[in-house]
């Protein structure tokens, strides 16, 4: 029974000190790219010796791959929404419910990989670039049978999933622009709202059949 106190206990330092690196890391990253972050500000920005981080992440990279990691696995779950057993106009509002829900709860994660995408994304490894090659595949071959069936208009389903992406993707990466252009300091929950609203009716409006009902 102490064995398994013990473990618990020191399982939950380990979760803490993972966050603190991984926090601190993701707003470095974001601000001075994979190159310019080095260990010891990241040791010293998350308040534990420079040995601990190491002994949480053996390297630089793998700190790195775990953020991107994370960020996918975040971008995967609101994509799950979109699956061929549902109809697209209930499918593309939930995505895009999700995806700015996500933008909004994750801004230093999405401006870090926004950062290292500019720079030409060099440190995204083979997996992870399958990974989303893969997955926007998949739903894209959703969007097609959406096309066959005759519940939406023919467009490029990878270029729309882009838009899609895109016009969720800016109220994290430039939440400051969106915000200063409707006339407020910073963008709150009900700004998020509108703006789900807004990008779901011109979706569903431009690409969906007019209902009936």
């Amino acid at each position: 029974m102490l064995d398994q106190k013990v473990s618990g206990s020191e399982e939950r330092i380990r979760t803490r000190n993972e966050k603190k690196i991984l926090k601190t890391a993701v707003q470095l990253f974001s601000r001075k790219g994979f190159d310019g972050t080095r260990i010891a500000e990241i040791a010293e920005l998350s308040g534990l010796p420079k040995a601990n981080v190491y002994y949480y992440f053996s390297t630089k990279e793998a700190i790195y791959t775990t953020l991107i990691e994370s960020l996918l696995a975040g971008w995967d779950r609101a994509l799950e929404h979109i699956t061929a057993d549902r109809e697209p106009r209930d499918a593309l509002a939930d995505y895009v419910r999700a995806k700015l829900d996500y933008s909004r709860k994750h801004v230093d994660e999405s401006r870090f990989f926004a950062s290292e995408m500019l720079r030409g994304g060099q440190f995204l490894t083979r997996r992870q670039r399958r990974h989303m090659r893969e997955i926007s595949r998949e739903h894209a071959t959703v969007i097609e049978g959406w096309i066959a069936a005759g519940k939406m208009a023919p467009v490029d389903p990878h270029h729309f999933l882009i838009m899609l992406w895109a016009t969720t993707q800016f109220y994290a990466d430039f939440a400051e622009v969106a915000a200063v252009t409707i006339g407020k300091s910073r963008l709150s929950g009900s700004d998020f709202e509108a703006a789900r609203e807004t990008v779901v009716e011109v979706v569903l409006n431009g690409c969906l059949p007019v209902s009936k009902n």
